[in-house]
C-alpha cells in the first residue's frame, strides 16, 4: 500500500475535496514533499483525522508521536540513518518485542530488515510521516546533524533571551515630571547632534549644558530642588547605586527612541559641593564615521596612513588630548583593514562602539584586567592586529613594543601634544631609543576643529599680521580669503556646525631615526620631520582655512606655531 490509497480514501470519504487534492499535487511537484504532509500544511485535513484513517486503512493502531514519550532503550536499537532510510522510529520495548512506528507497516521488507537489525519481534503502529520526521529530529537530533543545524536551533531558542542586548529604555510618555524632563533632555541631545550633556548642581539652580561641535551651550536651568531627583533617575537607568553619593560612579545607559537605532550613553558622576555633577557622553553609532576618507585627511597623508596600516607588523600611534577624535581614527583604521582572514583584538577603557568582526575587551583595572594583562592574553591567541586603547605606563609600553616587533601590527594612543613629543615620552617611560626607531612605523597627532556653518558662512576680514602669525606666507596673503560663520538659527548662533580633524603625520624616516639615535631633543626631531615632508597641525589647519572649512581663530586656538628651520 502507499499514500495513494490513503488519499483515495480521503477523497471518497469526502474528507478532502478534489480541489484541495489538486492544489496539494501542484505543491508536491514543486517541493517533492509527501502528499499527506502537504495536505496537513495547507489545512485541508487535521492530523487526528488523518491518523485515524491511517489506522483504518492499514489495520494497525495509530500513535500521536508528539504526545508520546519514547523509550530510550528502544531508541538505542536503531540509529538515525536507519530510521531516516525506512521512515520509522522505535517507540517502546518490552522483553523481546519492539513497538515501531511506520508510515507503511505493510512493507514486509522494511519490517524484516528492522527485525534483523534489532533482533526483536516487531509490533507495528502507524504514524504520519511528518510526525516520524519530527520525532527523529527530536530524539536523534545530536547525531549526524551539522553545526549549522545546531546554530539555527540555538538562534531560535535564544532570540528572546541570551542573545538579547543589554536592557533598553524606550522613551515613552510618563506622568512623572522628572522622568519627562530626563526623557526630553536625552531625546533633544540625540536629535541635535550633541556629543556631551553636562548636568551641574549649584546652590540655587541646576545647570544643563550641551556640547555641540566642541562648544558648551547652556540649554536648561531647572530649580536646584530637581537636582537629586534627576541624578537618581539617571542612576536607575544606568543601574548604579542610588544611595552612593560620596564616591564617583561610572556606567552606561542604552535608550531607544522611535525610528532610530538604540543609542548608548556613557555616564560619569562626580560628587561636588552642591550635589553630584553628571556628564553623559553620547555614543551614537549613526554619527560614527568609519571611512578614513571622511575624516579630514589630506590626500597625501591618507595614502601614507593606508600604506602603514596595511603592513603586517609595526607600531602605529595616534596622539592628542582627550576629545580630539583619536578613537574614531583608530576604529576607522581597523574598519579599513579588518576581514575574516584577520584576528583582531582590542583592549579599551571603555569600549565605546561595538564593531562586528573585532574582538573587543573592556579593561577593568579593579579586577586586575588592565591593558598589560589584556595584551599578554592577546599574544597567546595568535593575533594579527592589536589595538591598545592607551599606553599609560612602562609595562604596557614594553608589551606593545614587543608585540609590534614580533610580527603583529599594534595600534595605540598617547596623550602628547604633537607627534615628535611622543618620542620623548616613550624614552622617558623606559623604552630604549633603538627599539623606538626599529618598531614605530608612524605617529599621528590630531585635533578637532569646529567647521564653519554652511548657512551663515561669510568672508572674514583678518589683519595681515594675524595671517602671518598663523603661518601664511607673505606673498600669499593677498589671495588668501578666510571664511567664518556669523551665527544663525541652524547653528544656535555660534557660526559653527560640525567638526573636522586636522592631522600631523610623521613617518619614521631614516633622517628621523638618526636624530633619535643620537639623542636629539623634541624640537630637533620636529625640525627633522618637517624637513622630511611632515605636514604639521598648523599647516593642516591653514589648508582647512584656505578651503573655507574652518576659521582662522579655530586654528590659532587649537594649534601651536611651527618652529623655524
Amino acid at each position: 500500500m502507499s499514500n495513494k490509497a490513503l488519499v483515495s480514501t480521503l477523497v471518497e470519504g469526502q474528507l478532502i475535496t478534489a480541489t484541495q487534492l489538486e492544489q496539494a499535487k501542484v505543491e508536491q511537484r514543486k517541493s517533492g514533499d509527501n502528499i499527506t504532509a502537504i495536505l496537513l500544511r495547507q489545512g485541508a485535513i487535521d492530523a487526528q483525522t488523518l491518523r485515524e484513517k491511517f489506522a483504518d486503512l492499514y489495520g494497525f493502531p495509530a500513535i500521536d508521536l508528539a504526545s508520546f514519550e519514547i523509550d530510550k532503550e528502544a531508541l538505542a536499537l536503531l540509529n538515525v540513518e536507519q530510521c531516516k532510510k525506512h521512515m520509522v522510529i522505535p517507540v517502546s520495548k518490552a522483553g523481546g518485542s519492539l513497538v515501531v512506528a511506520f508510515t507503511d507497516p505493510t512493507n514486509i521488507f522494511v519490517k524484516d530488515d528492522i527485525a534483523f537489525l534489532t533482533r526483536c519481534k516487531i509490533q507495528p503502529v502507524v504514524a504520519l510521516d511528518s510526525e516520524i520526521s519530527a520525532a527523529i529530529e527530536r530524539y536523534y537530533g545530536g547525531v549526524g546533524e551539522s553545526a549549522g543545524d545546531i546554530i539555527t536551533e540555538m538562534e531560535a531558542e535564544l532570540a528572546d533571551d541570551i542573545l538579547k542586548p543589554q536592557a533598553e529604555y524606550k522613551v515613552e510618555e510618563s506622568n512623572d515630571p522628572v522622568i519627562r524632563f530626563v526623557n526630553t533632555m536625552l531625546v533633544e541631545a540625540i536629535t541635535s547632534g550633541t556629543s556631551d550633556i553636562h548636568i551641574e548642581p549649584y546652590e540655587r539652580y541646576l545647570r544643563v549644558r550641551f556640547r555641540k561641535d566642541g562648544i558648551l551651550v547652556e540649554k536648561y536651568r531647572p530649580p536646584s530642588a530637581m537636582s537629586s531627583a534627576v541624578t537618581s533617575r539617571l542612576k536607575v537607568m544606568a543601574e548604579l547605586d542610588i544611595t552612593e553619593k560620596r564616591k564617583p560612579q561610572d556606567g552606561r545607559i542604552r535608550i531607544r527612541i522611535a525610528n532610530r537605532e538604540p543609542v548608548d550613553f556613557r555616564i560619569s558622576l562626580l560628587p561636588c559641593v552642591s550635589g553630584e555633577k553628571v556628564v553623559l557622553r553620547i555614543l551614537d553609532k549613526t554619527n560614527l564615521k568609519l571611512d578614513l576618507r571622511d575624516l579630514g585627511f589630506e590626500e597625501d597623508d591618507l595614502q601614507k596612513f593606508l600604506n602603514v596600516i596595511r603592513r603586517p607588523q609595526g607600531l602605529v600611534l595616534v596622539t592628542g588630548p582627550t576629545g580630539s577624535g583619536k578613537t574614531t581614527t583608530l576604529y576607522s583604521a581597523l574598519y579599513e583593514v579588518h576581514d575574516v582572514s584577520k584576528n583582531i583584538s582590542t583592549a579599551e577603557d571603555p569600549v565605546e562602539f561595538n564593531i562586528e568582526g573585532i574582538n573587543q575587551v573592556h579593561v577593568r583595572p579593579k579586577i586586575g584586567l588592565n591593558f598589560a594583562t589584556a595584551l599578554r592574553a592577546f599574544l597567546r591567541q595568535d593575533p594579527d592586529i592589536i589595538l591598545v586603547g592607551e599606553i599609560r605606563d612602562q609595562e604596557t609600553a614594553e608589551i606593545a613594543f614587543e608585540a609590534a616587533s614580533t610580527g603583529h601590527l599594534v595600534m595605540s594612543t598617547l596623550h602628547t601634544n604633537d607627534a615628535t613629543k611622543t618620542i620623548d615620552r616613550l624614552i622617558n617611560m623606559g623604552i630604549p631609543s633603538f627599539l623606538v626607531t626599529s618598531t614605530i612605523e608612524l605617529i599621528l597627532s590630531q585635533r578637532l576643529l569646529a567647521k564653519n556653518c554652511p548657512n551663515c558662512v561669510e568672508p572674514e576680514r583678518v589683519n595681515p599680521e594675524v595671517l602671518i602669525q598663523l603661518g601664511v606666507a607673505k606673498e600669499a596673503i593677498s589671495s588668501f580669503q578666510p571664511m567664518k560663520g556669523t551665527g544663525c538659527k541652524a547653528c544656535d548662533d555660534t557660526g559653527k556646525k560640525g567638526r573636522v580633524a586636522i592631522y600631523e603625520l610623521m613617518l619614521m624616516t631614516d633622517e628621523i631615526r638618526d636624530a633619535i639615535l643620537v639623542g636629539a631633543n623634541p624640537l630637533e626631531i620636529r625640525r627633522a620631520a618637517l624637513q622630511a615632508g611632515m605636514t604639521s597641525l598648523r599647516m593642516s589647519g591653514i589648508r582647512k582655512v584656505q578651503a573655507g572649512i574652518t576659521s582662522v581663530q579655530e586654528v590659532l586656538s587649537k594649534t601651536m606655531e611651527d618652529p623655524s628651520f
